[in-house]
């Protein structure tokens, strides 16, 4: 797969967020054709500018005190976890006369909430393959039941963790309590990657699936009154000290009859912490939180910019475990793998062939500061940012010195 580098725009100011996205999703969308089953991520995020208080535009966050916007990316990932690129962002921002709303919300339909951005962030009709292949998923926020009908009525398929006590059978019993219920049909060890609050671990689980019909809400809008689905349940019974136990309960419309189905939904639902990634490439690698822009909707172009850069960077993180012996002109311009080459080995010398793509990566790590140790492991995507900003102006000083052989020899 051939990946063009990110499209960048220069100082128009009639380019909107939008715009820029849209490119950006053309491109995913066809290296998206190279795959027989796509994961839809979506996830949000909020970017806080408090501490630039000249900024205009800017609402309250999760704290009313703090200043910033909101951002709902649908990332799309391949089956075995690797980044294809962004479908769909939505920007907003809260408005302070809605501060402390919040038990109003049952009055205003579900087009009308915050939460209807989980129906916005699914592919549009207009978008090829559309419900060929897709599997839309959530975290427990997303667990609404007119979200789960939309699905089902656009014929797309979801796995979408549940939210304790949100969720009722047809015969009334709670949904986590139903499938309690079931008998252990499987345990076995699920792989935690490392989050802020937790450092990577082994966790042994148990499994159980089955198939349940939820009841419509009362206050629910959907056209359903029930909902048959399947469920999968991943309970970690005995964590280690000081460890919150794992436990997700997936609903699905994917079908679960087999201990092998179960685990692969769990896989999946693992993938979500790939646009979580993301989010944290945009904040601690970009650092779009510590732009000095003094216009909200500058800071937007400036995050649908940077969203190219971060998934570029996210697909070179994984895309280099999946596949380290191919060459590295997957993902590398010739000027940018000549300039890092001969930058890394002090030399003008370049090799009869480009360097696997795997080495380059970690040549790239090496410029952020990746010590490239044995015990090292692989570079993370914050050294790669380091790094990948590095190689930049190394390869604009090197096309100067190196220019391409058909320039200038007419």
């Amino acid at each position: 797969m051939k990946v063009k580098p990110p499209t960048v725009f220069w100082g128009n100011e009639r380019v909107s967020h939008e715009a820029i996205i849209e490119v950006q999703r053309a491109e995913t969308l066809l290296r998206m054709r190279e795959e027989d089953k796509v994961l839809l991520v979506q996830d949000t995020t909020s970017f806080n500018f408090s501490h630039h208080a000249a900024t205009a535009g800017l609402g309250p966050l999760e704290n009313p005190h703090c200043r910033g916007f909101l951002a709902h990316s649908t990332l799309a990932v391949s089956r075995v976890g690797v980044p294809l690129g962004l479908m769909e962002q939505q920007v907003w921002v809260r408005y302070d006369e809605e501060s402390g709303k919040r038990h109003q919300r049952h009055q205003r339909p579900f087009e009308a909430k915050e939460s209807y951005k989980w129906v916005k962030g699914l592919p549009k009709a207009d978008q090829t393959n559309r419900g060929q292949g897709y599997v839309v998923v959530c975290d427990a926020e997303a667990h609404i039941y007119e979200f789960l009908d939309e699905m089902v009525e656009q014929g797309l398929d979801f796995i979408v963790r549940a939210a304790d006590g949100r969720g009722f059978t047809e015969a009334g019993q709670a949904l986590f309590a139903s499938i309690a219920q079931q008998t252990v049909q499987q345990r076995f060890t699920l792989w935690l990657k490392r989050r802020p609050d937790r450092e990577a671990r082994e966790a042994e689980v148990e499994l159980r699936f089955g198939q349940v019909t939820l009841k419509r809400p009362q206050r629910a809008t959907a056209r359903g009154e029930t909902l048959t689905v399947f469920v999968v349940d991943v309970l970690e019974p005995h964590p280690p000290a000081g460890e919150e136990a794992v436990h997700w309960v997936l609903l699905t419309s994917l079908p679960v009859l087999t201990v092998e189905q179960a685990q692969q939904i769990t896989l999946w639902y693992s993938y979500r912490w790939v646009v979580e990634r993301f989010h944290y490439v945009l904040k601690s690698g970009c650092k779009l939180e510590e732009s000095q822009l003094r216009q909200q909707a500058g800071l937007e172009r400036l995050l649908a910019v940077y969203s190219g850069v971060a998934w570029k960077l996210l697909w070179l993180t994984y895309q280099a475990r999946q596949t380290p012996d191919v060459a590295c002109t997957l993902a590398l311009q010739p000027t940018e793998w000549q300039a890092l080459y001969a930058f890394i080995h002090r030399t003008h010398t370049l090799p009869d062939s480009p360097p696997s793509l795997c080495q380059a990566v970690r040549w790239i790590g090496q410029l952020g500061g990746f010590l490239a140790r044995t015990a090292d492991g692989e570079p993370g995507v914050k050294v790669l940012w380091r790094g990948w900003t590095r190689l930049q102006d190394i390869a604009q000083t090197w096309s100067i010195f190196h220019p391409p052989q058909d320039v200038g020899n007419v």
